[in-house]
């Protein structure tokens, strides 16, 4: 009832979605691709609607994940999944309005013939090609579509890009967490032909931020699922699958408005630009620590002064990083009110200039 309901508002009134984004996310080896494919297969026969997976392990090449350039202010990873969200957003626009299917500026080709072929693979796109003019055309969908983006989604900031297009083009948007306990992830990666490296299992598990139905007003339209049980497929077919219905036929039926924005959405905006730049601050720290150790070393500091080194700069790296945090001041200066207001080049200068202080301190004492 509620997915008839849902699918008649959405294919009929004026400002409805007809398109849906559902975020499923949960660390390796939760059960994300099996449930994804779950979806694929059942959604259409039981509700009508249509359903494309866009799973990220397919659109964001190994490689991404390797060692990084030493002038690289962006890691490889962070730039794939930007590309990814906006070849995302031009199929969006494509879908929303008929237009052709364009390549996005800012996407490398490679990128976007990876997303090309998830999408043909996917149904979404039509034989048709217009090779001359470099677009596609997409097919067409009789009744509602829903995008399952398949990731492991571990930082909130992650999920909240996604609500964040839904927003901007009106669009329903949902998210599909599956808990499950590290052993059991751990477990089932051992079993896999190409199993990832478990330190990176652990370290996403100790990184992972859940979804705050209560805090957060974007995250409402969440389900909180357990996958330790049994396979997520099983789990389906004993009935879940009917809860996960009800989940996203509220989504469709309430689309994400475009300029009405609570105070717990702003607050949500806030925190996680600000926690965004925080993390750039950071990064942009280790990469001065790396250098002055390396420069230390160069001019022969002893071992037993380099660890006091080490200590003192990761020491002064913390108060940097908490001053950002609390909009206090900072060696004299006062750190921005508003820490996710772009503050790399004011970190970078500033704490280059204290570093070269200390290691000065150790190389002419």
């Amino acid at each position: 009832m509620a997915a008839a309901a849902a699918e008649e508002d959405a294919s009929g009134g004026a400002g409805r979605a007809r398109v849906g984004l559902c975020v499923l996310c949960g660390l390796p080896a939760a059960g994300k691709s099996t449930l994804a494919s779950a979806l694929h297969r059942q959604l259409p026969p039981r509700t009508g609607w249509a359903c494309a997976v866009l799973a990220y392990d397919e659109l964001i090449p190994p490689e991404a994940f390797g060692p990084e350039e030493p002038s690289s202010l962006l890691p490889r990873w962070k730039r794939s999944r930007r590309e990814l969200l906006q070849c995302l957003e031009s199929l969006l626009r494509a879908l929303l309005t008929g237009d052709p299917l364009a390549r996005p500026a800012a996407a490398t080709q490679p990128a976007w013939e990876r997303f090309l072929a998830c999408c043909r693979q996917q149904g979404l796109l039509s034989a048709e090609s217009h090779a001359g003019a470099g677009y596609r055309t997409l097919a067409a969908t009789p009744g509602p579509l829903y995008l399952v983006l398949d990731d492991n989604f571990y930082y909130q900031s992650m999920r909240y890009e996604v609500y964040q297009l839904a927003r901007r083009y009106s669009l329903s948007f949902c998210q599909l967490f599956l808990e499950c306990p590290l052993e059991c992830c751990l477990q089932r990666n051992r079993l896999r032909s190409q199993p990832l490296p478990e330190q990176t299992i652990c370290l996403m598990a100790r990184k992972m931020e859940m979804p705050e139905l209560k805090k957060n007003a974007w995250e409402q339209n969440s389900l909180l699922l357990q996958s330790a049980a049994g396979t997520s497929e099983d789990r389906c077919a004993a009935g879940l699958i009917e809860q996960i219905i009800g989940l996203l036929a509220t989504a469709l039926a309430n689309p994400v408005k475009q300029n009405e924005e609570s105070t717990e959405s702003k607050e949500a905006d806030r925190a996680v630009c600000a926690a965004s730049a925080i993390h750039q601050a950071d990064q942009s720290c280790r990469r001065i620590i790396s250098q002055a150790m390396r420069d230390a070393k160069d001019k022969k500091v002893l071992p037993g002064e380099m660890k006091s080194l080490a200590e003192e700069l990761h020491e002064l790296k913390a108060e940097l990083l908490e001053a950002l945090r609390q909009g206090t001041c900072w060696k004299g200066q006062v750190c921005l009110e508003n820490p996710h207001s772009a503050p790399a080049a004011w970190v970078t200068s500033s704490f280059q200039h204290e570093v070269a202080n200390l290691l000065n301190k150790y190389i002419f004492q």
